[in-house]
């Protein structure tokens, strides 16, 4: 089993910066691709970044601000730097984790979420 851990969320103003972690912990060797999905009450997660393994990034269409997604295989852990940050941008960010089937018998893995909230 993978559990994933999010922190760095907060309150800033728009414009402002903020970088999310989330460390990933238990059976690690069968993690593939990596990201970030963003919701906000009454819809449906939507994609904003992936990672694969290799490094090869792919980023979604909602947000607004300028964000990067990054990751450290040495210790586990994805990060998103979120730059230019917009008042759309406000959701619960979680982190999630495609698993290889080879190693694991779940498919993906979620983190609880962190809340991203921009605001004067």
């Amino acid at each position: 089993q993978v559990q994933l851990v999010e922190s760095g969320g907060a309150l800033v103003q728009p414009g402002g910066s903020l970088r999310l972690s989330c460390a990933a912990s238990g059976s690690i060797s069968g993690i593939d691709d990596m990201g970030w999905y963003g919701q906000t009450p009454g819809q449906e997660r939507e994609l904003v970044a992936i990672i694969t393994s290799g490094g090869s990034t792919t980023y979604g269409d909602s947000m607004k601000g300028q964000f990067t997604i990054s990751r450290d295989n040495k210790k586990n852990t994805v990060y998103l730097q979120m730059s230019n940050l917009k008042p759309e941008d406000t959701a619960v960010y979680y982190c999630y984790a495609e698993m290889d089937l080879r190693y694991s018998e779940d498919d993906e893995a979620w983190g609880q979420g962190t809340q991203v909230t921009v605001s004067s």
